[in-house]
This record gives structure tokens, C-alpha cells and sequence, in this order.
């Protein structure tokens, strides 16, 4: 009877082992995931819809991964800016999609990544709402979170792009 407890004892003391390694090895990549660049590359108008008052723009980031390791992005949460006015809030997401279905950033590769941002007209953006439509010369921000997955992280980095 004594001898079965020190068994239990000494397995479950191994698993302890086991995941505290597995924890320890997992935190050594989020140095090289905090490495990663993301840039504003592109904001092109796609679609301006007169009735409803709003256009579709397609924002284009480059996401480089200057590291080893190879990761994926689940997600890029972003305020977006022109002429230092906010106009809205924007989400590249591929959540939905598992991560082997994700477009993978192998060590020294950059991979575009675009979505549709929608700007509905409000009388607060009055001013660059239009200037947007119209082809002005607009100076876009983007600040925001780019998250970074691997099979053992998930590491979250806080950036600022301009275009």
C-alpha cells in the first residue's frame, strides 16, 4: 500500500516536471515572435457607396518574420488615422481558420496581408471622409496589435505603421 502511493507520487510529480519543462520551453520562442515587423503598405479605395454613405478601402500590411522560428497571425487589431484623425477601428482576423489552414511566415519571409476596411461617414470625420473619396493626399496611421502564434506561443505586439 505504501509502495503504490510513492508510485502515484513520483508519476505525478514527473507530469509536474514535464509541463513545467513544456511552459519553459515554450516562453524561449516569445523573445524571437516579438521580432516580428508589420508595415502599412497599401490603402486602396474600393468601393464608394453614395446612398449609404460609406467606402470600402482594402488595407494592405506586410507582416516580416527576421527571425527562426516560424509562425502564424491570428489577428491584427488596429485604430486607423488620417491626418491624425481617428476614423475607425479595423480587424484582420483569420481566428475562424486553424492554424495549420493560416498563412504560415517561415523564418526571412514577408507575406502581405489584406482586408476590407468599411468607413461609414459620420460628421466627426466629415472632413477626411471626403478627402478619402476624393483621391486627396492622405497621410494614414495604423496603431495597433498584431498577434503572433506558434505551435508552443502566443505572443501579442503592440505596433505603429504609416503610410
Amino acid at each position: 500500500m505504501f509502495q503504490g502511493r510513492i508510485i502515484i507520487f513520483v508519476a505525478i510529480g514527473g507530469l509536474i516536471a514535464i509541463l513545467i519543462g513544456i511552459i519553459y520551453y515554450a516562453s524561449l520562442d516569445n523573445p524571437k515572435l516579438q521580432q516580428a515587423k508589420i508595415r502599412l503598405t497599401e490603402i486602396k479605395v474600393m468601393d464608394i457607396n453614395t446612398v449609404e454613405r460609406y467606402v470600402k478601402l482594402q488595407i494592405t500590411f506586410l507582416v516580416h518574420n527576421p527571425t527562426d522560428k516560424t509562425f502564424t497571425v491570428p489577428l491584427i487589431a488596429y485604430k486607423l488615422f488620417a491626418d491624425n484623425v481617428l476614423i475607425g477601428n479595423g480587424q484582420y482576423s483569420t481566428e475562424d481558420i486553424a492554424m495549420p489552414g493560416r498563412a504560415a511566415f517561415y523564418p526571412n519571409t514577408e507575406i502581405p496581408l489584406t482586408h476590407i476596411f468599411r468607413l461609414t461617414f459620420s460628421e466627426n470625420i466629415e472632413k477626411k471622409y471626403y478627402d478619402i473619396i476624393n483621391n486627396e493626399n492622405v497621410r494614414f496611421t495604423a496603431e495597433g496589435t498584431i498577434t503572433l502564434e506558434n505551435a508552443w506561443s502566443i505572443v501579442e505586439k503592440n505596433f505603429e505603421a504609416s503610410l
